[in-house]
């Protein structure tokens, strides 16, 4: 299958997808190709749009690439793998993404991924769920509910072998902690609310880490559009105080504590400064205009007046009880 252009991927793509592709063409190229080359562990895997890099014994944590243009995968993802079976965290934007991180589990394990999750709805995390299936392979599908009724409602363009892969799902409860038993190892899936109305973190205390979702984008100004930000700056200081030592974010390179320390300072200056313009009667595009993100919270990609905006936006509609 030839890759999706630019403008196919903006027509088609959902929140988060069509957030990158704006931010790729307004990055400086340097940030691009810095955010590129910072793999915390050993690289097993590389392609334009993505690399693969080992993360502790028997975890894999997939970083995507995706400002260059390829827009493969686009979120980032993982492997990770137990005595009895292997399970492969997100499906990505494209059935491409999912076969390819199949087969380095393949590679790496000597499975094809028995078990896949993805975190939540948007399209860069479940439109390619499909390639994960083949004629010999068939693993098991977990999605919350809603995740799964969302994926199917809102995402574009239709695609047989997705809505079979999540018609077919265990869904997960979206309230409840749940595990995941892989043989000699345990995953918690916690269910979380803030960057939508059904993000699970997946944490694994023998390895002190955690896979997050998009509920953190590591120096990375997130993507606001179906936020609910007081859920949002709650549920990512849940995960925060959990202490891990590696956080293995949505979208960005794998993070140490302290980079999750600074996004959070950096959503709760947005949230301050929300709260501020709200009760003062500006508007979002106004107080956006106004905004300047702290130096203290570092050098965060991606930040645009476009992007506070769209924050400013979820936080006047929790604000005024309509979200």
């Amino acid at each position: 299958m030839p890759p999706i252009s630019r403008r196919e991927f903006l027509a088609t793509s959902g929140s988060c997808a069509a957030h990158l592709a704006l931010a790729a063409a307004v990055s400086p190229r340097i940030l691009r190709e810095i955010w590129a080359a910072r793999p915390a562990g050993p690289v097993v895997a590389v392609e334009p749009f993505a690399r693969i890099e080992r993360v502790g014994d028997g975890i894999w944590a997939l970083v995507s690439t995706p400002l260059g243009g390829d827009y493969t995968t686009v979120s980032n993802g993982g492997i990770i793998a137990g005595k009895h079976a292997v399970l492969a965290i997100e499906g990505f934007q494209t059935p491409k993404g999912a076969a390819w991180l199949a087969e380095q589990a393949r590679a790496l394990t000597g499975r094809w991924p028995t078990h896949v999750l993805v975190t939540h709805y948007h399209s860069d995390h479940t439109n390619g769920v499909g390639g994960y299936v083949t004629a010999a392979e068939h693993p098991v599908f977990h999605a919350t509910g809603i995740t799964r009724d969302e994926t199917l409602a809102r995402n574009t363009p239709a695609d047989a072998d997705r809505t079979a892969a999540l018609t077919d799902a265990v869904l997960m409860s979206p309230t409840d902690i749940g595990t995941l038993d892989l043989g000699g190892r345990s995953i918690r899936i916690v269910p979380q609310l803030g960057h939508t109305d059904s993000d699970v973190a997946l944490e694994l205390d023998d390895a002190n880490l955690i896979f997050t979702g998009d509920l953190f984008w590591n120096a990375m100004f997130p993507n606001y559009v179906d936020a609910m930000p007081s859920k949002l700056a709650t549920s990512i200081g849940v995960l925060r105080a959990k202490n891990a030592a590696t956080y293995v974010p949505g979208h960005g390179d794998v993070a140490t504590p302290e980079a999750l320390g600074r996004y959070i300072a950096m959503i709760d200056d947005v949230g301050e400064a929300a709260r501020r313009a709200h009760a003062a009667g500006v508007g979002a595009k106004d107080a956006a205009a106004a905004f300047v993100i702290p130096p203290s919270t570092g050098e965060w990609h991606l930040f645009g007046k476009t992007f506070v905006e769209r924050a400013f936006t979820a936080w006047n509609r929790e604000l005024d009880g309509t979200h």
